[in-house]
C-alpha cells in the first residue's frame, strides 16, 4: 500500500513538474497584456525624452534616450532614441559624434529603410558642416581639401542612392557649394602655375577639376520622380565655375601656343554653358584668333 501512495505521489508531482515547465518555455516572450504595457510603457519613455529634446536640453534628452536604449530594446522606440542621441550631437556641433552614431545606426539597421536614408543624409549634412570657414585659417581657395572632399563623396552617395529622397532637394544644393569649392580651389592653383609659367601643371589642374567635378551627375543613369510625378533623369549640377575653367583653359593654351586646343575650350564653353556671361569673352577670343590665323603664334 505504501508503494502504491508513494508512486501515486510521484507521479503527481512529475505532472505538477511538467506543467509548470509549459508557461516557463514562453518565458521570453511576453503575454499580449504584458506586449502591450511594454510597447505603452516605452512610448511613454521615448515621449518624455524629445520632450527635452524639444526644449533644446541636448544632455538631459540624452541621457533618457539612453535609458529608453537599455530598458526597451526589443522596442521600435529603441531605434528612434538612437537616432535621436546622434541628432543631439549634430545639434551641439559635435560632428564626429554625429556621424559616428548615424553609422552606427546605419550599419545594425539596414532594414530599416526610411530611418537609414534620414541617417545618411544626415551624415552627409554633417560632413558638410565640418568645412567651416574660419578667417584664423587660410583661405578656402588654399586649404587642404580632403574634408571638402570627404563632404563631396558623402553628398554624392546620398544622391546617388536616394534620388528622390525627402532629403535630395536640400543634400543637392550643398553639393553644389562643395563642387563650386572643389573647383574654385583646383582654378586657384592652376592661375598660380599659370602665373609662374608652369603651363603644363595649369592645364593638367583645370583638366582635373573638369574631369572630377564639372557636370556631376550624382545619380547618372537613375531616374528620379519629379514635382509632377513624372520620371526624369538626374540633372548634372552646375557649380557656375565650369564656364570660367574652359576659358582659363583656353587662355593657357594659347600662352601654350596650342591654337586648336584654345579654340576648342572656347567652342566648348559656348555650347555648354551659353547663359555665362563669359560667352563674350571666349567669342572675342575666337574672333581674334580668326583674324590671325588658328596657325598663328601668340604671346
Amino acid at each position: 500500500m505504501r508503494r502504491v501512495l508513494a508512486s501515486a505521489y510521484v507521479a503527481s508531482a512529475l505532472a505538477t513538474g511538467i506543467a509548470c515547465m509549459f508557461p516557463l518555455a514562453g518565458c521570453g516572450k511576453p503575454q499580449p497584456r504584458a506586449a502591450l504595457s511594454y510597447t505603452a510603457d516605452a512610448k511613454r519613455a521615448y515621449d518624455e525624452a524629445m520632450t527635452e529634446f524639444n526644449a533644446h536640453n541636448w544632455i538631459e534628452a540624452q541621457g533618457l534616450f539612453r535609458e529608453v536604449k537599455r530598458k526597451y530594446g526589443y522596442s521600435k522606440y529603441a531605434r528612434l532614441a538612437e537616432l535621436r542621441i546622434a541628432d543631439s550631437d549634430f545639434e551641439q556641433e559635435k560632428y564626429s559624434e554625429a556621424i559616428r552614431g548615424y553609422r552606427q545606426f546605419v550599419h545594425d539597421h539596414r532594414a530599416d529603410a526610411d530611418e537609414v536614408g534620414y541617417a545618411r543624409a544626415r551624415i552627409a549634412e554633417a560632413q558638410y558642416k565640418q568645412i567651416g570657414d574660419s578667417f584664423l585659417l587660410p583661405s578656402a581657395d588654399e586649404r587642404d581639401q580632403a574634408v571638402v572632399l570627404d563632404a563631396f563623396k558623402e553628398l554624392k552617395g546620398y544622391l546617388h542612392d536616394y534620388p528622390a529622397g525627402k532629403e535630395s532637394e536640400k543634400i543637392r544644393a550643398l553639393l553644389t557649394d562643395v563642387i563650386a569649392r572643389l573647383m574654385r580651389h583646383e582654378l586657384y592653383v592652376a592661375r598660380f602655375y599659370l602665373r609662374v609659367d608652369n603651363f603644363d601643371a595649369a592645364v593638367l589642374r583645370v583638366q582635373f577639376a573638369m574631369r572630377n567635378f564639372a557636370g556631376t551627375t550624382p545619380a547618372k543613369g537613375q531616374r528620379s520622380e519629379t514635382a509632377g510625378g513624372e520620371a526624369a533623369l538626374a540633372e548634372p549640377i552646375d557649380s557656375g565655375l565650369e564656364a570660367e575653367a574652359l576659358l582659363l583653359l583656353g587662355e593657357v593654351y594659347l600662352k601654350m601656343h596650342k591654337p586648336d586646343e584654345a579654340r576648342d575650350a572656347f567652342t566648348a564653353l559656348m555650347h555648354n554653358y551659353p547663359q555665362s556671361p563669359l560667352i563674350v569673352q571666349a567669342s572675342n577670343y575666337l574672333a581674334y584668333m580668326k583674324k590671325r590665323g588658328v596657325d598663328a603664334k601668340y604671346p
